[in-house]
């Protein structure tokens, strides 16, 4: 593996969730595995679990990081080429990369998405560039269409809270996972849920679960992320017998970037846990409380929020691992 972006540049889903929950087990196994190697971890944007589950990954593989806020402390980069420089831009993408990876093995970036113009988000342009020009191994810190390491720690945590084996699960004992939508006060990028879905789709192919998507009409994901997944827009009716709920607000991508109208009661509380198969329920925090989710299910004994934050580490680790093995 020389790029991680998405679940596509993973040959072996399993085998790297067996991978993440190994080091879990045993963090320092592979201690000097990143000897004398160095990650940059590049943020156009604020973080907490990433950059800090992140950075304790590369440490317990041996690595020397190196952490660079280019909000706050970067010179303000120009993407296009072909342009005179003459405005607020400082330094091109071009230069800025290739320097980057001048001094780093791996670098880690993190960009959001402007939620303006969607052909431009989905493009991918800043990040696909950076990759272009950086010349080194690149993780994805969370772009502006996807979070593969919050998706994999995701799956780390279904995988390894439910009781069923996965060589059963081909049989038919398979846990019911619903990524439901929930509502917030600002319009929110697409990229958790999409990356969200896109491994849960994965994970289905593979007999690992059943996957649904429950939201209110107009709030559809672009279609290559659901591939295979049911959609549905009750979320009472989605939860039924649900083994996971995994709690997630996101801004419309048909009338991008909007908040659509919508009815009914969309935020998971007590009362919707009924419905569900003594479900546990996730999200990727940050999270509003009872607003997103009710808090009397953040702090009841289903909640997973915690667990599944502190399993980033263990994603970003194992991903680290793959692409230190592979150079």
């Amino acid at each position: 593996m020389n790029l991680f972006t998405s679940v596509h540049d993973v040959t072996d889903i399993k085998q790297l969730v067996a991978d993440a929950l190994a080091l879990k087990a045993n963090p320092y196994a592979h201690n000097t595995l990143g000897k004398n190697k160095t990650l940059g971890l590049v943020f156009m944007n604020p973080s907490l679990r990433t950059r800090l589950s992140t950075q304790k990954a590369a440490m317990n593989l041996g690595m020397n990081v190196m952490v660079m806020n280019m909000d706050k402390d970067g010179w303000a980069l120009e993407t296009q080429d072909g342009v005179v420089m003459n405005g607020n831009t400082t330094e091109h993408i071009r230069e800025a990369a290739a320097v980057m990876g001048q001094y780093c093995d791996i670098l880690g970036l993190r960009s959001f998405p402007k939620l303006k113009d969607r052909e431009e988000d989905y493009s991918e342009g800043f990040f696909n560039k950076f990759v272009q020009f950086c010349g080194v191994p690149v993780i994805s810190l969370e772009s502006a269409t996807r979070h593969p390491l919050q998706s994999l720690a995701d799956l780390i945590t279904i995988v390894e809270t439910n009781p069923v084996p996965i060589e059963q699960r081909a049989q038919g004992k398979k846990p019911k996972v619903v990524l439901a939508w929930a509502p917030h006060v600002k319009p929110l990028p697409q990229a958790v849920p999409n990356s969200f879905a896109e491994w849960m789709c994965k994970a289905q192919e593979l007999h690992m679960i059943e996957f649904v998507i429950a939201q209110p009409e107009g709030f559809e994901l672009a279609d290559e992320f659901t591939k295979g997944a049911e959609i549905v827009h009750n979320l009472d009716h989605a939860i039924t017998d649900a083994d996971y709920v995994y709690v997630k607000n996101w801004s419309s991508y048909k009338e991008y970037g909007q908040i659509l109208p919508y009815e009914g009661n969309w935020m998971m509380n007590n009362e919707k846990l009924g419905l569900t198969n003594n479900a546990k329920v996730m999200h990727c925090l940050p999270v509003r409380r009872d607003l997103e989710l009710a808090a009397e299910i953040l702090d009841g004994p289903n909640s997973l929020v915690i667990q599944e934050a502190g399993n980033r580490l263990w994603s970003a680790q194992a991903v680290l691992k793959a692409l230190l093995e592979n150079h």
